[in-house]
């Protein structure tokens, strides 16, 4: 089934769903004709454009000169109006990621490349924060642990991270910066380097949905699927299948940090993910902010299951799944240069990019772009299955 008759189809339904609201109101018809309200409308335009296209092909035949010369001058913008609609009717066809309207938490942390990778952690984290500031989106370290043990604060400079975690608790945050889990890599001549040689180094970046404190804080209404109270949730998790841990927090930090039983560690046993937060002096504080982190993981992973079987698809379809696994992006400090592995976009404005700029918002949509591009293939794929499973 190719994207217009998915259109086509959605659009008809979206039809029949009019007509028996007007005469019997249903709340579920009404949410569902809510959610086939982008398709219809984009097919309607994208109609009228191709009808205005085929009429102009039909006064370029026609023997007046004067309506030739008029047709000619409208078909070049007819053209880009078709090309927009066909965009706007790819886009439609793409359903609302279930997280994009939630906070979101950034983990990073450095990979091959020893010091130079820690390094090169530390400059993500300011980048994100430069760039969430420049954006007008609330951002807090949650976590940021270094080499030494030590916790810095935001804008730390020269720090060699071993984990740093950024919240970004503005509604529809996860949306935004989703584009950028993965391995971002690094080429540059470390400052120990006597040679002059250029290292290559990495860092991985998760970004998970995250969920402020219960009771809607930060605009997010936690009600049904967002809820961690509801059993139904991705964000539960049932308290007997965690074990917790207090202890003395290690590394520098004060007599109090070190000599009360501040730092709190949680470990999930069906999934074993563990969580360890030591970053302020109050275990409860500590303990809040592991829960957050812990069910952001949990969350991310149910999801992710679910998706399985659509990525599946999407890799027959030449799509593939972008994880921490996926090298999605190398920072040349040498030619100055940018270049993302998923869009193909190369920018040559380094330090706007690292300063979190205009120029790195343009490689983000870039990628937000080709994001698109792979859900819509994988839309193609599973309607072609679903067609060849009827037959």
């Amino acid at each position: 089934m190719d994207l217009l008759t998915m259109s086509t189809t959605i659009a008809q339904e979206h039809a029949n769903l009019t007509d028996k609201l007007a005469s019997d109101y249903d709340a579920a018809s009404a949410k569902r004709l809510g959610e086939l309200q982008r398709t219809s409308s984009a097919i309607k335009e994208y109609d009228k454009a191709l009808s205005a296209s085929h009429e102009l092909q039909s006064l370029l035949a026609s023997k007046d000169q004067e309506l030739r010369e008029l047709a000619e001058e409208d078909i070049t913008p007819t053209e880009q109006q078709i090309a927009q609609a066909t965009q706007a009717l790819k886009h439609s066809l793409i359903p609302i990621h279930p997280f994009a309207h939630l906070p979101c938490l950034i983990e990073i942390r450095p990979g091959a490349g020893g010091d130079e990778a820690a390094l090169f952690a530390g400059d993500l984290v300011r980048m994100y924060e430069a760039y969430c500031a420049r954006n007008g989106l609330r951002v807090s370290l949650l976590k940021y642990e270094t080499a030494d043990g030590m916790t810095a604060g935001v804008g730390a400079g020269g720090s060699h991270v071993q984990e740093a975690i950024l919240e970004v608790d503005s509604p529809g945050a996860y949306g935004v910066l989703r584009c950028e889990a993965g391995v971002h890599r690094v080429q540059r001549v470390p400052a120990t380097e006597s040679k002059g040689r250029t290292h290559t180094s990495a860092a991985s970046v998760l970004v998970l949905p995250s969920i402020p404190a219960e009771g809607g804080a930060g605009g997010v209404d936690l009600q049904g699927e967002e809820s961690f109270n509801d059993p139904k949730s991705d964000y539960y998790v049932d308290p007997r299948d965690v074990k917790t841990d207090v202890m003395r927090a290690s590394g520098a930090g004060g007599q109090h940090v070190n000599r009360t039983e501040s730092a709190v560690r949680l470990t999930h046993s069906p999934t074993n993910s563990v969580v360890m937060v030591q970053e302020t002096r109050s275990q409860t504080q500590n303990r809040e902010k592991a829960w957050r982190i812990l069910r952001a993981r949990i969350a991310q992973m149910r999801r992710e299951e679910r998706e399985e079987e659509m990525i599946r698809l999407r890799r027959g379809a030449g799509a593939g799944k972008v994880g921490r696994e996926n090298k999605v992006r190398t920072y040349n400090w040498g030619q100055q240069r940018v270049s993302d592995h998923r869009s193909g976009l190369d920018s040559r404005h380094l330090d706007d990019v690292m300063e979190g700029g205009d120029a790195l918002e343009a490689v983000m949509e870039s990628v937000r772009a080709w994001m698109s591009e792979q859900e819509v293939l994988g839309l193609v794929a599973e309607e072609e299955q679903k067609a060849g499973a009827k037959k």
